[in-house]
């Protein structure tokens, strides 16, 4: 049996966390002082890790603000999750989810610009920690598009690139999965427009035609 992985993004993938996204980055601007970018320019940075998503928006700022606007930005964003709660998952993800972890010789990964906390306690308010055998975040490598989460990914599942697919809303999903040869699956729903989304096989409209997508661009599974 030859083993399958596809990866998961996070943010604007599974999960719509616009709101506490837009929220936190209001107060991270607020903290040096000057106002925030309006939403479309906030979510175009959407996939980066966020030190390199606040030095993209505040490029005005030194080193020492940004720093402080990133800290700021963390603060908020767990204070939100902590008062209101996990950012919805999309329709339709969980149960696709359900269906493809019933797939013996399909695993389920994530590549996130979440940091290792952040995305522990948002899988863990979803019930979702068991989905997925290897989950790379943005402490332990370098920002999308870098190919670095998707070759630990795979050598964590023990898959060959050619038996995996990337699952992502942004162009910076699509850019990784190209450079770590691997083959990338689009979604319309999310932060960038899908016509970003150049090198995708192809780019979901909703969560059941993006299972359909999975199982026929991995194939063979059972």
């Amino acid at each position: 049996m030859t083993l399958k992985l596809a990866i998961f993004d996070v943010d604007g993938t599974l999960v719509d966390s616009q709101g506490d996204i837009l929220a936190s980055m209001t107060a991270a601007f607020e903290a040096v002082g000057l106002p925030a970018p309006d939403r479309a320019t906030v979510l175009s940075i959407v996939g980066l890790s966020l030190p390199l998503a606040v030095a993209e928006l505040a490029p005005e700022v030194d080193a020492a603000g940004q720093a402080r606007m990133t800290q700021t930005y963390k603060d908020t964003y767990a204070q939100l999750r902590i008062s209101g709660g996990a950012s919805p998952l999309y329709p339709g993800i969980a149960e696709m989810l359900d269906r493809l972890a019933r797939i013996d010789d399909l695993l389920l990964g994530v590549a996130t610009g979440k940091s290792r906390r952040g995305l522990t306690a948002l899988l863990g308010s979803l019930d979702l920690n068991a989905r997925f055998v290897t989950t790379q975040v943005a402490d332990d490598h370098p920002s999308k598009p870098h190919p670095s989460m998707i070759h630990a990914a795979l050598s964590e599942a023990g898959v060959d690139a050619a038996d995996a697919v990337m699952i992502g809303d942004t162009r910076f999903d699509m850019e990784m999965a190209q450079a770590a040869g691997v083959r990338g699956i689009g979604v319309a729903w999310g932060y960038h427009a899908a016509d970003t989304l150049t090198g995708a096989v192809a780019v979901a409209q909703d969560a059941s035609a993006l299972e359909t997508m999975i199982l026929k661009t991995l194939g063979g599974l059972s």
